[in-house]
C-alpha cells in the first residue's frame, strides 16, 4: 500500500502528539521538535494497557477507551487547551488514500473488535474523542509503525530508506519509485510503500515451505487462512510453534519419556493472550541462558525433564528462530534488490531502520537475519539501525512534517485566493467597463475617461461590389505582415490573398521613428518584387494596432505605444503621414490611398465578409482590445447622428485611472513597475498574452521565496522577465498533459530539481492566472454586447463577435471560461463566436476596398 508519505527531513518545529497502536499496550507520546539550527526532540511518553476484552469486543469501545487515556494524558501534561496536531501510528494492515484517512483492511496480531474492518480509523478516533468533549486534536497523520521506524531513524541517518519490525508481527516498508506506483498518478520522485509482507503466502506462494506445524498454527489462530508469513517469522507465534513440536515430539516418545502435561497441551492459549510474546521471548533465550533456565521453563509447565530433554528443547527453539530470521532476511533481500534496481546502482549504501521485541531481545536473531542478508545480496552495503524511539517519535516526525504541508498548502491557497475572482467582483467589472464606455464616448469627458472609444471611420461593411488589388499590412507586434489581398466583386467572399512575414529587431521597435517606418517600406519593396509588382501603384489597408486618434479614415495620430515598443518621434503624428514620407524617401513605389485600420475592427470586417451579424471584433493575442457597432448618435466626438459607426474601444487602457485597484493583486503591480508603461494598460496587463507568463512567473518567485515551491530554491533563470513565455501557460494546462511534460517546461526553464508535486503546484497557478484573465475578458465583453442590446431597445440581441490572438486560439480553457462568464453576467445576448481565420490584414484589405468603392461612387 502506498502510505502518502513522500520523505522530506525538514521538520516543523513545535509540540506534537503521537499514539501509537499495534499491540495490547499502547503509548501516547508528547514530542517538541526544537528549531535551534539542529533539530532536537525532546520527547515524554506514558503507556496504557488494552483489556483483552476490548481488543475483542466492539470498536466504538476500544476507540472511547484509547480517547479516554489520550484525555488522562493530556490532563496530566497539563495540555488539555491546546489543539495539538497528532501523528497516529496505527499498525495494522490499512488502504490509505491521503495521509489523514486510513481504511482497515483486517485486523492482526489478536485483535477482532467488531465494527472496525472497512473503515477509516481516523473518523472513528475522532467521534470517540467528539464523544468525550473535553479536548480537541488536529489529526494530521495516519502512520504505519513500519513506517514509523523508518522516519525516526531516517531522522539520525539520512540513507535509511527501509523500515523493518519483527515484534509481535511483522511488517517492511521502503521508498519506491513514483512511476512505478500505478495505482498512483504522478511519476516523479519517490512515495513509501507499505508492503504488509505479513499476508506474504496467502495466495499459497509459501506451501512448499510450510509444515504441519505451521497449518495447526494456522487453524488455532483468530485470522485462519491469513498472515501467513508473518505466523511462521513473528514474535507472537515462535513461542507456540515450539510448543507444538514439543508436544510432537513427546507424543512419539522423543521428549519428556512420552509424557505430556495439562500445561503444555493448552492449544492456542499463548495466541489468544497477551502473554505470547512474553512465552516467545522466554522460549528464545533458552538456548542462550544454560540448561538451567530450560530447565525451569519445562517444570514450570508441570514437566520433570532430563538434560537431554533441556538439550532437545534448546535445539528446538534454535531452528525455529534461525528459521524466521532467514525467511527475514529472504524477503528483506527482495526489497533490496527493488531499491538498487530503482537506482541502477552496482552497489547501493542503505540503512534499515528496525524495530520490534524479538529483533531487540533476541540477539541470536538479529545476528543471524544480518549475516543471511550479507549473503544473499552481497553487492549492498547494508547498515541496520535500532530504532530507540519506537515508531512513535517517527510517527510526530511524519506529523511535523504534514503538518509543515499543510501549513504550506493554506498559505498557497490564501496567495491564489487574491487571484481568484467572485461573481460579485465580475458584475462589478462589468458596471465599471459599462461607466467608462459612456464616459469616453461623452466629449465632456473624453479627456479624462480611460477607455478612449474611438471613432474608426468605418461605417459599413462589405456589399460584395467591391474589387481590385489592395495592400494590406498588418503592423502590431514584433513580426509584421504584408499581403497582396485581390477582391472579386459579383460573387460574395471571393477573395484571393498572399502575404510574407517579416520581423522587427528589438533595436529598430526601439530606436528612431525613421528607421521603424523605413524598415516597414523596406518590406514592402521586398514583397512587390516578391510577388513581380515592382513599382506599383496600389491602396493600402493599413492594420495599426496602437491607439490612435482618427479624424478621418486615412490619417491616424498615433496616442501612445504599447507592447513593447517605443519608437522615437511617433506619439503625436500621422502614422500616414511617417508611412508615405519613408515611401518618397525610397522612390520605388506608390501607395495612393492609405486607410488606417486598428486590428480589432479589422478582425471584425474579416468576420463580417463572411457573417452579416458580426458587429464586434476582439484580439486576445500579445495585447488585448474590442471594437462594436456604436449608433452615432451616441459618438459625440463625430459631428453626424446618422446610422452606425465602429468604435475601437481601446480597452486595454481600461483601469488607468483605479477603476481596478481592488482587483489588483501584489502580482499585477510588480508586472506593471517593471513594464515599459507603467500605470498604462492595467485591464490589458491582466489578460493579454504578453503579461500572464510574467504574472505566473512573479507567483512562483514568490512561492519560492516562501518556501512553497523548488524547496525554496530560486533558479537564475525563473530571475530573468520574460522567460515564462504564454505558450508554455497553454502547454501546461493541455488536460492530457502528462506532468513529465510539465516537468520537461519547467526544466527548460531551468528548474531542473524540481518534483511532481512541484509540477502540480505550477500547473495550478497557470490555471488560476489563466481563468481570471478570460473571465475578466468576459466581464468586458458582457458590458459591451449589452451595450448594444439596450442601444436597440431590444429584450434579446443576437450577435457574432469576430476573435483572432494567440491567447484566444492556443489556449485550451481560455474561450470556455470566457464565453461561460459572458452568459452569466449577459443573459439577454446570444453571443455567437467567429475565430478569424485571416487575421486582420485581409479585413484591412476589404476597408479599403469599401472605402475606394465608395469614393469612386461619390466621384461618380
Amino acid at each position: 500500500y502506498s502510505t502518502i508519505i513522500h520523505k522530506s527531513m525538514y521538520v516543523h518545529q513545535g509540540e506534537f502528539l503521537s499514539l501509537d497502536l499495534g499491540g495490547s499496550n499502547f503509548r501516547v507520546l508528547l514530542v517538541r521538535v526544537m528549531a535551534d539550527g539542529e533539530q532536537k526532540v525532546e520527547m515524554e511518553s506514558q503507556i496504557y494497557a488494552i483489556p483483552e476484552h476490548l481488543m475483542r469486543g466492539s470498536g466504538s469501545e476500544l476507540f472511547d477507551h484509547i480517547a479516554d487515556c489520550l484525555s488522562n494524558f493530556l490532563e496530566k501534561m497539563g495540555i488539555k487547551d491546546k489543539k495539538l496536531p497528532l501523528g497516529f501510528t496505527f499498525s495494522f494492515p490499512c488502504q490509505q488514500t491521503k495521509l489523514d484517512e486510513s481504511v482497515l483492511v483486517s485486523w492482526t496480531k489478536g485483535f477482532k473488535a467488531s465494527g472496525v474492518e472497512g473503515q477509516d480509523v481516523v473518523s472513528l478516533l475522532r467521534k470517540s474523542i467528539k464523544k468525550r468533549g473535553d479536548f480537541d486534536i488536529d489529526i494530521v497523520a495516519v502512520v504505519n509503525d513500519t513506517v514509523g521506524t523508518m522516519m525516526t531513524c531516517g531522522y539520525d541517518d539520512h540513507h535509511c530508506e527501509i523500515g523493518l519490525i519483527v515484534g509481535t508481527g511483522t511488517n517492511a516498508c521502503y521508498m519506491e519509485q513514483m512511476r512505478n506506483l500505478e495505482l498512483l498518478d504522478g511519476d516523479e520522485g519517490r512515495m513509501c510503500v507499505n508492503t504488509e509482507w505479513g499476508a506474504f503466502g496467502d495466495d499459497g506462494a509459501l506451501e512448499d515451505l510450510r509444515t504441519d506445524i505451521d497449518r495447526e498454527i494456522d487453524a488455532g489462530s483468530l485470522n485462519p487462512g491469513k498472515q501467513l508469513f508473518e505466523k511462521m517469522i513473528s514474535g507472537m507465534y515462535m513461542g507456540e510453534l515450539v510448543r507444538l513440536i514439543l508436544v510432537r515430539m513427546a507424543k512419539e516418545h522423543l521428549l519428556f519419556q512420552g509424557k505430556t502435561t495439562a500445561e503444555l497441551l493448552t492449544t492456542g492459549i499463548l495466541l489468544h493472550s497477551t502473554s505470547a510474546l512474553k512465552t516467545t521471548m522466554t522460549w528464545m533465550n533458552l538456548y542462550r541462558q544454560g540448561l538451567t533456565s530450560a530447565e525451569q521453563v519445562l517444570r514450570g509447565l508441570g514437566l520433570d525433564p532430563s538434560v537431554e530433554d533441556c538439550i532437545a528443547t534448546q535445539r528446538v527453539c534454535q531452528i525455529v528462530s534461525t528459521r524466521a530470521a532467514h525467511l527475514c532476511a529472504a524477503t528483506l533481500a527482495a526489497v533490496l534488490r527493488q531499491v538498487r534496481d530503482n537506482k541502477a546502482a552496482e552497489k547501493l549504501r542503505t540503512t534499515i531502520g528496525v524495530d520490534g521485541s524479538v529483533y531487540k531481545n533476541h540477539p541470536e536473531f538479529s545476528r543471524r537475519l544480518h549475516k543471511m542478508v550479507r549473503r544473499l545480496v552481497p553487492d549492498c552495503d547494508v547498515r541496520f539501525l535500532q530504532s530507540q524511539d519506537g515508531s512513535g517519535k517517527g510517527a510526530a516526525m511524519v506529523t511535523a512534517v504534514a503538518y509543515r504541508l499543510a501549513a504550506q498548502h493554506v498559505e498557497r491557497q490564501r496567495i491564489l485566493d487574491t487571484l481568484r475572482l467572485s461573481r460579485e467582483q465580475l458584475v462589478e467589472v462589468k458596471k465599471l467597463m459599462s461607466e467608462e464606455m459612456v464616459r469616453g464616448l461623452s466629449k465632456q469627458t473624453h479627456e479624462q475617461a480611460s477607455v478612449k472609444m474611438l471613432p474608426t471611420y468605418v461605417r459599413s461593411t462589405p456589399d460584395g461590389t467591391e474589387h481590385g488589388d489592395f495592400l494590406a499590412l498588418d503592423l502590431g507586434g514584433s513580426s509584421f505582415r504584408v499581403l497582396l489581398v485581390r477582391v472579386r466583386s459579383g460573387k460574395k467572399h471571393n477573395v484571393d490573398m498572399h502575404h510574407k512575414i517579416y520581423s522587427i529587431p528589438q533595436e529598430t521597435m526601439q530606436g528612431t521613428g525613421e528607421e521603424l517606418f523605413s524598415h516597414i517600406v523596406d518590406c514592402i519593396a521586398d514583397f512587390l518584387e516578391y510577388m513581380g509588382m515592382r513599382g506599383a501603384s496600389l491602396p493600402l489597408g493599413f492594420t495599426f494596432s496602437f491607439p490612435c486618434h482618427q479624424s478621418k479614415l486615412d490619417q491616424g495620430i498615433l496616442l501612445r505605444w504599447t507592447k513593447g515598443f517605443k519608437a522615437s518621434g511617433c506619439v503625436g503624428q500621422d502614422v500616414v503621414t511617417l508611412l508615405k514620407d519613408a515611401v518618397s524617401r525610397r522612390q520605388e513605389f506608390d501607395l495612393n490611398f492609405v486607410a488606417v485600420v486598428n486590428d480589432t475592427v479589422g478582425t471584425m470586417m474579416t468576420c463580417g465578409y463572411e457573417d452579416s451579424k458580426c458587429e464586434v471584433g476582439l484580439i486576445v493575442g500579445t495585447g488585448t482590445n474590442a471594437c462594436y457597432m456604436e449608433e452615432m448618435h451616441n459618438i459625440e466626438l463625430v459631428e453626424n447622428d446618422d446610422g452606425r459607426m465602429c468604435v475601437n474601444m481601446e480597452w486595454g487602457a481600461f483601469g488607468d485611472n483605479g477603476e481596478l485597484d481592488d482587483f489588483c493583486t501584489q502580482f499585477d503591480h510588480m508586472v506593471d513597475e517593471c513594464s515599459n508603461n507603467p500605470g498604462k494598460q492595467r485591464y490589458e496587463k491582466m489578460i493579454s498574452g504578453m503579461y500572464l507568463g510574467e504574472i505566473v512567473r512573479n507567483v512562483l518567485m514568490d512561492f519560492t521565496a516562501k518556501g512553497l515551491l523548488f524547496r525554496g530554491k530560486l533558479s537564475e533563470r525563473l530571475k530573468t522577465r520574460g522567460i515564462f513565455e504564454t505558450k508554455f501557460l497553454s502547454q501546461i494546462e493541455k488536460d492530457r498533459l502528462a506532468m513529465r511534460q510539465v516537468r520537461s517546461i519547467l526544466q527548460h526553464l531551468g528548474l531542473t530539481s524540481s518534483t511532481c508535486d512541484d509540477s502540480v503546484l505550477v500547473k495550478e497557478v497557470c490555471s488560476v492566472v489563466a481563468r481570471r484573465a478570460a473571465q475578466l475578458c468576459g466581464a468586458g465583453l458582457a458590458a459591451v454586447v449589452d451595450k448594444i442590446r439596450q442601444n436597440r431597445n431590444l429584450n434579446q440581441l443576437s450577435v457574432t463577435v469576430g476573435v483572432d490572438g494567440t491567447l484566444y486560439k492556443t489556449h485550451p480553457h481560455f474561450a470556455n471560461i470566457m464565453q461561460e462568464t459572458l452568459q452569466d453576467l449577459a443573459p439577454q445576448c446570444q453571443v455567437t463566436f467567429h475565430k478569424s481565420e485571416d487575421g486582420s490584414g485581409k479585413g484591412a484589405a476589404l476597408i479599403t476596398a469599401v472605402a475606394c468603392r465608395i469614393k469612386s461612387e461619390g466621384q461618380h
